[in-house]
């Protein structure tokens, strides 16, 4: 079993995470708008964590946007590249998605993250994070609204509301199935903001969440039960490690 590496010069501390994202924050694209939605292909990317093996496993799914078959599918297990900080999980999270995207052997398209994106507290959440890195198309769909605040949206599936940082605007929430809680929908990179609710409701035919990342977060899980069985299983000592690329912002 390969082990993806922490890159070289990753950042270490929350002071080397944060000026990151401040350095990399003013490259984001928030206005184009994106692929349309159904056409092409669309990539859920989702992580799982065993945190007493140091393990996290991603992965990245492709799904035909018109059926939402899958057309292909990756994964990658890496070790833990980041302490736990609330708006820095990406630290944690990009070295194994970046490793799942590169296995791909399709295009991913548009990319779509189990997270969040503009609606984050330095505006730079994971959605956006990737995109800036890859330069696709990227939104995030979150389960939960962080620490901003929205009005309810209307019952059916389809109505939305403003998700609100004191008086700006940083995302939608967006009721996907009539009558359930909603998700709340944020701008990561090369989609604006209508573009990813509008895709967000075409990914979810038939439950609360995306296609994408129900498929993503089951394959990261089957992952991680995988690479644990094997690393405990053998004590570790079957793993290799393969050292991740020099740091993406150093080619950035």
């Amino acid at each position: 079993m390969t082990i993806v590496g922490v890159p070289a010069g990753w950042p270490a501390t929350e002071e080397e995470a944060r000026a990151v994202q401040d350095e990399l924050r003013g490259r984001v694209v928030l206005h184009e708008p994106g692929p349309p939605p159904g056409t092409g292909r669309v990539t859920g990317v989702d992580v799982a964590y065993d945190d007493e093996l140091d393990l996290v496993a991603a992965a990245a799914v492709v799904l035909d946007a018109a059926t939402l078959d899958v057309v292909a599918e990756a994964t990658a297990v890496g070790r833990v590249s980041f302490p736990y900080v609330p708006g820095l999980l990406a630290f944690r999270e990009l070295p194994a998605v970046l490793a799942a995207l590169d296995r791909l052997p399709v295009p991913p398209g548009l990319v779509v993250c189990d997270g969040y994106g503009l609606a984050h507290p330095r505006r730079f959440g994971l959605a956006s994070h990737l995109g800036v890195l890859t330069d696709l198309p990227v939104i995030g769909v979150a389960k939960n609204p962080f620490t901003f605040t929205h009005d309810d949206p209307g019952p059916a599936r389809g109505a939305d509301a403003p998700l609100m940082a004191g008086a700006e605007e940083v995302g939608r929430a967006l009721r996907t199935r009539d009558g359930v809680k909603p998700v709340f929908v944020s701008v990561g990179h090369r989609v604006g903001l209508p573009g990813a609710v509008a895709h967000t409701l075409a990914l979810t035919p038939r439950f609360r969440l995306p296609e994408t990342t129900r498929r993503a977060d089951a394959l990261c899980r089957r992952a991680l039960r995988e690479a644990a069985r094997r690393l405990a299983g053998t004590g570790g000592q079957d793993a290799t490690t393969r050292q991740a690329p020099t740091s993406w912002y150093a080619e950035s």
